[in-house]
């Protein structure tokens, strides 16, 4: 009773009205959501904030070969991608299952059902674009998955998050419990997974991203070799024109785990860098993706 009388303290009061206010825009046209997102974007881009800077100096360090203003108006078009992804975000909690039908095609799920009828499990792994949420509650809906998350230090918003993955998954697995990932995928599921943050505990590597080494997680491989599990990348794309959204699951990777987990988080890296390509404004550039594991390494954002 005291932990949850603790959630009204002034300190969750943002969190609540935040969710309060996201959960009455949630029923409006989504043109009209993604209209909202564009404004707020533009006025974050704006703004003298830190993340802002952040995201220029990722655009710098990974798209060299553009020049200055190309990078810019990416950077704009981004912060623009990610105020609509505060309302796609609604939307992937509090909406119904038909309106994300009506909203997402999901392509290649023949190739998890394949993958499935392995007997071993099957790890969809993805990145962390502006599309993340949205993305995730697609594929809950075209097919019954688990999914891994990092827990938030906000009580309030962890609380939040945990009753809204109950009633959308088949289960939500914390970060760091590597038993119960290995139960799910041992029981045939599929798992969602995005390991491409900055990762700098145990079993962390420094692989290249954009030619950059980066503090990447490598544990894919492993859990690959001891589960038997079949490893699909899976991307989603937002639309142009407030048109929806079409996620791509991509046939298992063939020869993984090759025995060389740099070499598989390498491979991995190679596609999420194909697809930033693609949409470089879909990304999540105000991420400190190239942190280093020691004190040596160079400070890209000092």
């Amino acid at each position: 009773m005291a932990s949850r009388l603790s959630l009204f303290a002034p300190r969750y009061w943002p969190t609540a009205i935040g969710l309060a206010l996201l959960r009455v825009l949630e029923p409006l046209p989504y043109r009209l959501l993604a209209a909202l997102g564009v404004v707020l974007g533009t006025v974050l881009n704006w703004l003298p904030l830190n993340f802002v800077r952040i995201a220029r100096r990722n655009l710098e360090l990974c798209l060299p070969e553009l020049d200055a203003t190309r990078r810019e108006r990416i950077l704009r078009a981004h912060f623009r991608s990610l105020g609509i992804s505060l309302f796609e975000t609604a939307i992937a909690w509090w909406s119904s299952d038909a309106r994300i039908r009506r909203l997402a095609r999901v392509e290649g799920i023949e190739h998890l059902q394949r993958a499935l009828q392995r007997g071993s499990g099957a790890i969809l792994l993805s990145a962390h674009f502006t599309t993340l949420e949205i993305g995730a509650r697609a594929l809950t809906v075209a097919h019954p998955v688990s999914i891994m998350y990092r827990p938030t230090k906000n009580a309030l918003l962890g609380l939040f998050l945990a009753h809204n993955r109950a009633r959308h998954t088949r289960g939500a697995i914390p970060r760091d419990d590597i038993r119960r990932l290995v139960a799910t995928l041992g029981a045939n599921e599929a798992v969602w997974y995005a390991p491409d943050q900055s990762f700098r505990k145990k079993g962390a590597e420094m692989v290249p991203f954009f030619g950059i080494p980066a503090a990447t997680n490598t544990a894919t491989s492993r859990l690959a070799k001891m589960t038997g599990a079949a490893v699909l990348p899976y991307f989603t794309e937002r639309l142009a024109g407030a048109r929806g959204y079409r996620m791509h699951i991509l046939p298992p990777l063939e020869g993984f785990p090759s025995g060389d987990r740099v070499a598989d988080a390498a491979r991995f890296n190679s596609l999420i860098e194909a697809h930033i390509r693609r949409l470089p404004e879909q990304y999540l550039w105000i991420h400190r993706r190239f942190k280093g594991l020691t004190p040596d390494y160079p400070h890209y954002y000092a």
